[in-house]
């Protein structure tokens, strides 16, 4: 009776027992599945690691061999295209652009001058200047082709110019007697003796009128020595590309936009020395 009893309570336990079980091992699982999760993974305090995982892959220089030395070119054909010709290379100076850029002057439209395509110690800049010359006075340097207006204080603004050829040079001390916009020109006997396509615009044929194609360009200063006109001029130029050149029939050639800036500075009665 006693064991009927005992069986019967033990077959009553069962389905308990095998839940407590069944719950134990899960845990058992689930604890030992989350000890793994939670492992710390150490290798990430590693630099070296850490290197290997952020480190740019085109560019390790731990680990890229030093490129081959590259030589340098010593010559550069910077105008090989007709496109560089017409426009040349990018100006970075913004006030040159502005110095130089088109003017309305007169009823007349200055085209801009090509910055990129002359030489950057041609264009207006003031700099410093020791001469024994007082201020207001031009000076112009026919070696280095440049003209000084000279200033206060050991200071100059300086033009460059284009010259007469060798044999058609002036040089000495004057005086500007006259200035004049938009000169008319009237070639010298001589000049239309050497040049015979001139005689259209021969002293006999009246001259060139003022105009964008006037060798005279924007503007003109008559220099006289004595009381008498010499001839010579300092003048502007539709041949921007003959400034810092020797090419003239003597005249002091400036760019317009030059020219227009010093006539606009100077009185008459400017001493000028051409040395």
């Amino acid at each position: 009776m006693v064991s009927k009893v005992f069986f019967s309570g033990m077959s009553q336990r069962q389905p308990m027992l095998t839940r407590v079980v069944g719950l134990a091992a899960t845990g058992l699982t689930l604890s030992l599945l989350s000890s793994c999760i939670l492992v710390t993974d150490t290798s990430r305090m590693n630099i070296d690691v850490f290197q290997d995982e952020v480190a740019p892959v085109w560019h390790d220089p731990a680990r890229t061999p030093p490129a081959a030395t590259q030589p340098v070119p010593q010559r550069r054909e910077l105008y090989q295209t007709q496109f560089h010709q017409t426009y040349g290379l990018p100006v970075t100076n913004p006030l040159h652009r502005t110095m130089y850029g088109v003017i309305r002057d007169n009823d007349h439209t200055l085209p801009a001058i090509p910055l990129d395509r002359v030489n950057r110690d041609m264009l207006r800049q003031e700099v410093d200047y020791q001469t024994a010359e007082v201020p207001g006075t031009i000076v112009v340097d026919t070696k280095a082709h440049y003209l000084y207006f000279v200033q206060e204080n050991g200071k100059a603004v300086r033009y460059g110019v284009g010259l007469g050829r060798d044999g058609f040079a002036w040089s000495g001390r004057g005086v500007i007697e006259r200035k004049a916009k938009w000169p008319h020109w009237t070639p010298s006997d001589e000049m239309v003796a050497r040049q015979p396509n001139l005689k259209p615009v021969s002293a006999s044929e009246g001259g060139m009128v003022a105009g964008l194609k006037n060798p005279l360009g924007a503007r003109a200063l008559y220099i006289y020595q004595d009381g008498k006109d010499t001839l010579y001029r300092v003048h502007g130029t539709p041949d921007w590309q003959s400034v810092g050149k020797a090419t003239s029939s003597g005249c002091v050639r400036m760019f317009n936009q030059d020219v227009i800036d010093l006539f606009d500075r100077m009185p008459n009665k400017t001493p000028i020395v051409v040395i």
